[in-house]
């Protein structure tokens, strides 16, 4: 017999997955993390097949995985009902910024750490911190 796909009884880790889902720091984590797939990807291709040299690489990624992310925030997460040219143009000035904290950490990770791809989740990570509360508190609202 199969179990029903909406049953009352949904497993509890499957309940903590749609609360987080539902939760505003939980759809920016989610848009946050198919950006980041993306920049990561982007990374790699630049870094292994062109002549960009890694922080290059990692910045041009940054900025191009950007407006995937402005798009997907302004609708999925915040869901603005700010003026595009109002929130984009904060938006730009927060990616700006996100872009300087990624590339400045990613600079500097890269004497300590043995590969450019654990420099990029060390600036990863601290760039996370400071996008969403630039997003939440500044963006959108």
């Amino acid at each position: 017999m199969e179990t029903p796909v909406h049953s009352k009884a949904s497993p509890r880790w499957l309940r903590s997955i749609q609360q987080l889902l539902n939760s505003q720091f939980g759809r920016f984590a989610l848009v946050g993390a198919a950006a980041t797939a993306l920049q990561y990807l982007l990374l790699i291709a630049f870094a292994e097949l062109t002549s960009l040299t890694p922080v290059a690489s990692s910045a041009l990624a940054f900025s191009l995985s950007a407006l995937g992310n402005y798009t997907a925030n302004y609708y999925l997460t915040f869901q603005s009902n700010k003026r595009h040219t109002e929130a984009f143009s904060r938006f730009a000035v927060t990616a700006l910024i996100g872009l300087s904290i990624n590339t400045l950490v990613f600079y500097l990770a890269q004497f300590v750490l043995p590969h450019y791809l654990l420099s990029q989740c060390v600036a990863t990570i601290i760039t996370l911190i400071s996008n969403f509360l630039l997003h939440k508190y500044w963006i959108y609202k």
